[in-house]
């Protein structure tokens, strides 16, 4: 796919806010208002406004420190907002527990792998599986047809969403087991086995070399595609983020300071500041 097959087009909403072309007119997936939050005295993320199309793939960028997993933590109810609200596909996500607002439809991975090391592959997609299982724990106790009935259904959907990520070879092997990469694979597998409408990844390309980066972009798209979901990470390659995502908001001191496509935001004086400081102005006596 040329980079020109890969443009897409951004347009206003009337809330100033940007979606891809193809969403609109289509209910946003996210939309977070005025969102904030203080730790003691720090306001660690402050007025905090962003939408995704139902669509869209989004990168959520920023130099160290800026507040970017703490978004993460407050669109999973990890953390309680101090201020500002969170719409999920035009539900409010308040009061709602982290299991809750997954059965919603939103599903994230973390910085730091959090697999069942040492439960084989299949079995940790298959957890992800759980809440669309139709047995009741006496089919399970006293294994009765309908329980071996979902257990192969089980199966064959764990196999079918390993094979995304060309990983149903490995279904036996012990999570523990898998190189790094594939470690980070089966992770996102997980996730996607809630059924999720909106995906949060967290650093997906983290401990990857470029090849397993390169693989990583094209399985974004190919997951976007063919769940018709919307994805928002957060990434320090920026390869991968100009490469993959359509719209891009770059956050610092726990503000959007920017948002655009990735032509935008490589250009934009703000975020060329963010990351690299900003020039001092020789004195005269200087030049």
């Amino acid at each position: 796919m040329t980079a020109k097959e890969r443009a897409v087009k951004l347009v206003p909403l009337p809330s100033n806010a940007y979606v891809r072309e193809e969403d609109l007119g289509k209910r946003p997936i996210l939309d977070i208002r005025h969102l904030g939050i203080d730790f003691g005295g720090l306001t660690a993320v402050s007025d905090f406004n962003l939408v995704i199309g139902r669509t869209e793939i989004t990168g959520l960028i920023g130099p160290n420190g800026a507040g970017k997993t703490t978004v993460f933590n407050l669109l999973t109810n990890v953390y309680t907002p101090s201020r500002g609200s969170i719409l999920l596909d035009g539900y409010d996500t308040k009061g709602k527990s982290t299991w809750q607002l997954n059965r919603m439809g939103i599903a994230r991975t973390f910085q730091n792998i959090r697999l069942f090391k040492n439960v084989s592959v299949l079995d940790n997609v298959k957890i992800g599986l759980s809440g669309e299982t139709d047995c009741s724990l006496v089919s399970s106790i006293f294994r009765l047809p309908k329980y071996w009935r979902s257990e192969r259904i089980a199966n064959e959907r764990a196999l079918e969403l390993l094979s995304v990520f060309d990983m149903q070879d490995m279904a036996g092997q012990l999570a523990g087991s898998l190189p790094y990469g594939a470690q980070r694979r089966l992770e996102i597998v997980r996730a996607l086995a809630t059924n999720p409408s909106l995906l949060l990844l967290d650093e997906p390309a983290a401990g990857m070399n470029p090849s397993e980066t390169g693989e990583l972009m094209e399985n974004i798209r190919r997951i976007r595609d063919t769940f018709k979901i919307a994805i928002c990470l957060i990434e320090h390659d920026m390869n991968l983020v100009m490469g993959v995502c359509d719209g891009i908001a770059v956050l610092n001191y726990g503000e959007i300071i920017a948002k655009g496509t990735p032509r935008q935001i490589k250009s934009n004086p703000k975020v060329i500041e963010a990351y690299l400081g900003k020039k001092e102005e020789k004195s005269d006596a200087e030049s």
